[in-house]
């Protein structure tokens, strides 16, 4: 069977460069030498980060098992779940956050892997160029020959001695083409274990997130089953009454220090309300879950009244501030969980219950809009859901005469 000359000096040219490669000594490009290092170098990286995140994931298990073990009343059992959620809540960040880098490392890696792909096709077809170039002229018709006529592989590498008869340019540029390659797997390896932790963050969340939520459904099971029981009916009553005259009563100390702070400014420093309507606190999500006024009480099952507006909402949702003012509060309570307190002037303020996260800090001025807090279920609560209320010279009144 006849074989073109063409396929003949194609085999023979990859021969040659494989050859080359694995024979010229090393005289590493300083730049090119760096980048394989720093590549070596992220691949450990990432492996390391990888063991991290597994070794960081929470056990909800034990932690339930533990708030069982530790609980001693229901006001301290939700005080001490809220911080295990707050826990939760900030691993969750760090999670989102690693998972936003590491796709930008992917990103960035693809695009070094494109540009090493480039450079070392464009290496290759350049020492294809220069051995044809040689040949033509004649300086290379010896090694094709040595190639073509060796009786085997093994007899082509025992008289291979010719090849150090080979420039130090040619040396230099098949040793830059050997890094190149060498460089272009690396790239490879580093994506793959970029997306390999990527893939174990994003599964880390996903647990840290129905760690959350069997939490929070632990929460409302204790809630509901305490507050349902018959034999706990006066007590849960009283309690819950307790708890409404407990906030009650920290909100009328807050707006007290302010108003004794007010009355200490020159009158036309004051913050005054300028009669604007408020906005949506959780826009986007208007279902209200319990409505402001009178009604009955989900598990208490007897007339309450309820001094806000509940919109339901998933945990993490942005909370914003209704109207532009001051924050007065941003703290926590076990009744009203993770709460902010703004102070829109004559006498009118508006308090945000049960968040997961707060943004904002006592003393810091806002503007209507802005972001103050997230949507969660401390305290108090058995479901994510911003509790909205509204006061005014003392009173809560409705928040319906100020939302749009």
């Amino acid at each position: 069977m006849r074989i073109g000359k063409k396929r003949i000096t194609a085999c023979l040219l990859s021969a040659a460069l494989l050859l080359f490669t694995s024979m010229i000594p090393v005289q590493a490009s300083t730049a090119l030498e760096e980048s394989i290092k720093q590549k070596q170098q992220a691949i450990s990286d990432a492996q390391s980060e990888k063991k991290k995140i597994q070794s960081n994931i929470s056990d909800i298990k034990s932690m339930v098992s533990q708030l069982q073990k530790s609980k001693k009343d229901l006001e301290t059992y939700v005080a001490q779940l809220d911080g295990q959620l707050d826990d939760l809540e900030n691993k969750i960040e760090d999670l989102k956050e690693e998972i936003t880098a590491k796709k930008t490392e992917i990103e960035e890696t693809k695009a070094d892997i494109e540009q090493a792909q480039a450079v070392a096709d464009q290496q290759y077809e350049d020492m294809k160029t220069r051995l044809r170039y040689l040949y033509r002229n004649g300086k290379g018709n010896g090694y094709l020959e040595l190639l073509a006529n060796a009786g085997s592989f093994a007899d082509m590498l025992n008289q291979a001695g010719y090849v150090e008869q080979l420039s130090s340019y040619d040396s230099r540029k098949l040793e830059e083409y050997r890094q190149s390659v060498e460089y272009l797997e690396l790239c490879k390896q580093t994506l793959e274990e970029e997306e390999d932790v990527l893939n174990t963050a994003q599964a880390s969340l996903e647990k840290e997130q129905q760690a959350v939520n069997t939490l929070i459904s632990e929460k409302e099971q204790q809630i509901v089953a305490y507050q349902g029981d018959i034999s706990n009916k006066e007590a849960a009553i009283k309690e819950y009454e307790a708890d409404i005259s407990a906030q009650n009563a920290t909100i009328a100390a807050l707006e007290k220090a302010v108003a004794a702070d007010k009355a200490k400014l020159e009158e036309e420093n004051r913050l005054k309300y300028d009669g604007g309507m408020f906005q949506m606190p959780c826009p986007g999500y208007t279902r209200i879950s319990d409505d402001y006024g009178n009604r009955m009480h989900p598990t208490l099952k007897v007339q309450k009244f309820h001094n806000g507006v509940d919109f339901a909402a998933p945990s993490g949702t942005a909370i914003l501030a209704a109207y532009s003012g001051n924050v007065v509060a941003a703290s926590y309570n076990s009744s009203m969980g993770n709460y902010v307190m703004i102070d829109h002037g004559d006498g009118l303020y508006t308090i945000y219950m049960h968040a997961s996260k707060l943004y904002v800090s006592t003393g810091q001025s806002v503007s209507k809009g802005a972001t103050i807090a997230a949507v969660g279920s401390t305290g108090r609560s058995t479901g994510p859901h911003l509790h909205f209320s509204v006061r005014s010279n003392g009173s809560y009144v409705s928040p319906w005469n100020y939302l749009k």
